[in-house]
């Protein structure tokens, strides 16, 4: 018997964490995030169904509504399922693939079990879930598998699936030993959507090399004229849909919230900020280091900047990751050992995760900020900094391996694998906001208004418009 839900997202994780109280009252609270941030706009319109882990191991509650309406359906995974599915076939061989080998993927024949027998529990739960002829977005690389094994249980859905992250070359993707049902799994959507079209090129390629299929048209950005033609007569869109965010969503900042933070940070002329996930592809190491030598060639005054690094915290049992935290932290004590003063540190480093009230203060106080990633399929950080300085103010450090490069193109531009270029973009930021303040303020403009007017909402319509005119 089919659900009743005719609009239905599917991802890794329900946008919701577990709170327990002292008393050992549990609660539900919005879970920070990109992804939530961007999708649950769209469920609410939709008034939808959100099907994810929970995020506890070993239960699951029965399906309940948020107060906005949205009921979230959880799927149970055990502790193994978490270790394998999650940390080892989805963040330790496909993360790391994707992201062209910063670290070697490890290909492990049981992690693989998993990672398919995970995707078909989610799919069994979408299809009771959706109703007759629903529409189903699954969401990144987690469930790959999800949309061929829906097509075959239930091929009366529309499926859409989006990826978050980036998309390899076809010769790193064939490294994979499972490449073929990864890309059998993914063509059971009837749409693929990329952030840019380099993705989605990539993923033609490698349906034409691997599979020998048919690929007419080529990618467009937010429509659909590129097609994989399947074995079975189907025709699949592919196209490019940046990603972005809800201005709105990041709320406002405390009254006199700036202020109060630049006076505890000892009243520095320039504030620099980096807000990442502790994640290796994120290049945090490497612009500590950046700063460091900015501060060594007096090219930056310790007296007069301060660097604070949130640095929230990621996948802390993998090995890869544990590493770059120890990394990062002991390149903030020697840069504060080097050039700080008795209560006075040069970095102020945060390992934790911050409401978005108190970042917005932290994006609005920033003169300068640094998003240096080795690669992300977009960065929504980049855009939530953008949007927090209508004024104009502020600058934009920007690797220019993030998805966000492609539209944000007045940023200080850098290459994350390169000292000095970051060195250069630090200081030419620095500089400009001092000697150049006009120019500074008119490159900010121009990518306020890319990120005001290119919104989440248009990313979610155009994906589901080009979805709807799909033909199955």
């Amino acid at each position: 018997m089919n659900g009743d839900n005719s609009f239905v997202v599917v991802a890794n994780r329900l946008p919701v964490d577990l709170q327990t109280t002292p008393e050992g009252t549990r609660t539900w609270q919005p879970s920070p995030g990109g992804l939530v941030a961007a999708l649950s706009p769209v469920l609410e319109q939709h008034q939808g169904c959100w099907v994810g882990w929970p995020g506890i191991s070993d239960e699951a509650p029965e399906p309940f509504r948020t107060d906005d309406g949205v009921l979230l359906h959880p799927v149970r995974l055990t502790a193994a399922d978490f270790e394998s599915f999650y940390e080892g076939f989805s963040n330790a061989t496909l993360w790391p693939l994707y992201h062209d080998l910063i670290v070697p993927p490890a290909y492990q024949r049981q992690w693989w079990s998993a990672y398919r027998d995970v995707n078909l529990r989610f799919a069994t739960e979408v299809a009771t879930v959706a109703a007759e002829g629903a529409t189903v977005w699954v969401q990144d690389y987690q469930l790959q598998l999800l949309p061929g094994i829906l097509r075959q249980l239930r091929p009366d859905l529309r499926i859409g699936f989006f990826l978050h992250i980036p998309f390899p070359g076809a010769d790193l993707f064939r490294q994979l030993p499972w490449r073929e049902e990864i890309i059998r799994g993914l063509l059971g959507a009837d749409l693929i959507g990329f952030h840019l079209e380099s993705g989605a090129v990539n993923f033609l390629e490698l349906a034409r090399q691997t599979e020998g299929l048919e690929v007419t048209g080529t990618p467009t950005v937010r429509s659909v004229n590129a097609q994989v033609h399947t074995h079975d007569g189907r025709s699949v869109g592919v196209g490019a849909f940046p990603i972005s965010i809800d201005p709105v969503s990041l709320g406002t900042s405390a009254p006199g919230g700036v202020d109060k933070l630049r006076s505890r940070l000892g009243e520095p002329t320039t504030v620099i900020l980096g807000v990442d996930r502790l994640d290796y592809t994120k290049g945090i190491l490497q612009r500590l280091l950046a700063f460091e030598e900015l501060l060594e060639s007096a090219a930056l005054d310790p007296a007069e900047v301060v660097l604070l690094q949130v640095a929230t915290p990621s996948r802390e049992r993998i090995e890869q990751y544990r590493q770059a935290r120890s990394q990062v932290e002991e390149a903030v004590g020697r840069i504060n050992g080097r050039f700080g003063r008795m209560g006075q540190p040069v970095v102020h480093y945060l390992h934790q995760s911050l409401p978005k009230d108190q970042l917005r203060t932290y994006y609005e106080a920033a003169d300068v900020m640094l998003v240096t990633p080795f690669k992300d399929g977009m960065n929504l950080v980049a855009k939530e900094y953008v949007a927090c300085h209508e004024d104009g103010s502020g600058a934009l450090v920007l690797s220019e391996f993030a998805g966000a490069a492609v539209e944000l193109e007045q940023a200080n531009l850098c290459n994350p694998f390169d000292i000095e270029s970051i060195k250069r973009a630090i200081a030419t930021a620095v500089h400009g906001l001092a000697n150049s303040p006009e120019t500074m303020s008119e490159r900010m403009l121009m990518m306020h208004h890319q990120v005001s007017t290119h919104d989440v909402n248009l990313w979610a319509d155009s994906f589901l418009e080009s979805l709807a005119e799909t033909q199955s």
